[in-house]
Formats: structure tokens, C-alpha cells, sequence
């Protein structure tokens, strides 16, 4: 699993388990909710402040977004 997907699929659930839409999470962020979706799909590599935005956003901290993000590429590559 590719780094950006792995990233992807952390934050969709991380978005939904905060009840957000896309729409509403990109609002929050001051982002395009097409950026959201991009990155929930693996397609666009999120920048330092759009990770500390949406973190911010979301209420988890950047670095726990990084964190299972990585554990998730781990994950994949034991399999």
C-alpha cells in the first residue's frame, strides 16, 4: 500500500467516526472538498499544513494521523 493510500483511508475514517462529510470537513479546513476527496483516494499527497489543518479539524493530533497511517502501510506489508 502506497503511503498516500494508506493516508487516505486513515483519514475517511477518521471523518466519519467524527460524523463529518466531506463537504463539511473541507469547510472546516478552509479546503476543496474535491482535496478531501482526492486524499481520502490515495490521489493527492497532503502538504505539512494541510495535515495539521485537518488534524486540527478532526480533533486528533497530526502525529496520530501519521502514526496510523504508517501502522496501516506496516500492516499491508505483512500481508
Amino acid at each position: 500500500m502506497k503511503p498516500e493510500e494508506a493516508f487516505g483511508a486513515v483519514l475517511k475514517k477518521a471523518r466519519s467516526d467524527k460524523g463529518f462529510s466531506q463537504e463539511q470537513l473541507a469547510l472546516s479546513c478552509d479546503l476543496d472538498r474535491t482535496f478531501i476527496s482526492m486524499l481520502e483516494r490515495g490521489q493527492r499527497q497532503p502538504s505539512l499544513t494541510s495535515i495539521l489543518t485537518i488534524s486540527a479539524s478532526l480533533g486528533i493530533s497530526a502525529d496520530r494521523l501519521i502514526k496510523l497511517t504508517t501502522d496501516l502501510i506496516d500492516e499491508n506489508s505483512k500481508n
